[in-house]
């Protein structure tokens, strides 16, 4: 159990980090306008399918860890696959699914609970608690990534900063870099970034008959 709740725990990080389109309250102009045209270009999509790439690096512990994922969002519902879990949302219920424990986990979701994960939540998600600026603009590869400095304003989080990268042109997110107070760096870069693709009319929905011998943990 314990195995599949810190991959759960994984997942909802992901989430929270991999798409961070969202608004701010004016502390600095040029950063706020650069993503409210984000926000408007992500909102502008009927859905959006994203490749991405992951990896944690801290020297002090000699640790490093790499992994890839892919998660497709429409309005509220998404499917997202990362380090061999799926979670499902069907706009009602969450799914995750563990092949390596044969184990299925059933939420209900809350829309008043404040912590409950959704890509609409992505789009506001750092609306408050965050101070932030532009930061450095980098030639990747011929691409001009703006950087954006979130810092956190409560002083127990355990992030020293966050580097958001803009490509300028696309007004899409490239990467998002974590800077951990204890020496950690985290990056999501997105290898791939597609719109309005056409999806199933069953592409956010469960199907119990894929895990006939799955252990379902029902906590709704």
């Amino acid at each position: 159990m314990s195995k599949t709740i810190l991959k759960m725990n994984q997942l909802s990080s992901i989430l929270l980090l991999l798409l961070c389109t969202f608004t701010l309250q004016a502390q600095d102009k040029k950063a706020k306008d650069l993503l409210d045209q984000v926000t408007a270009k992500v909102r502008s999509y009927d859905n959006i399918q994203i490749d991405f790439r992951y990896s944690m690096n801290n020297a002090k512990e000699n640790l490093n860890q790499d992994s890839r994922g892919n998660v497709t969002m429409k309005n509220d519902m998404y499917v997202l696959n990362f380090m061999g879990v799926t979670k499902i949302f069907d706009g009602q219920k969450i799914y995750t699914i563990v092949p390596e424990d044969e184990e299925i986990t059933i939420s209900k979701h809350d829309e008043k609970d404040e912590n409950a994960i959704t890509p609409s939540k992505m789009l506001t998600f750092f609306n408050s608690g965050y101070k932030y600026s532009m930061d450095i603009l980098q030639n990747v590869k011929g691409r001009k990534i703006q950087y954006i400095k979130l810092v956190p304003n409560n002083s127990r989080d355990q992030r020293k900063e966050i580097l958001l990268g803009i490509d300028s042109q696309t007004k899409h997110i490239y990467n998002l870099i974590e800077m951990g107070k204890n020496g950690s760096k985290t990056t999501y870069t997105v290898n791939s970034f597609k719109t309005n693709q056409p999806l199933s009319k069953n592409q956010f929905t469960f199907a119990a008959s894929k895990y006939p011998n799955y252990y379902v943990n029902k906590l709704d």
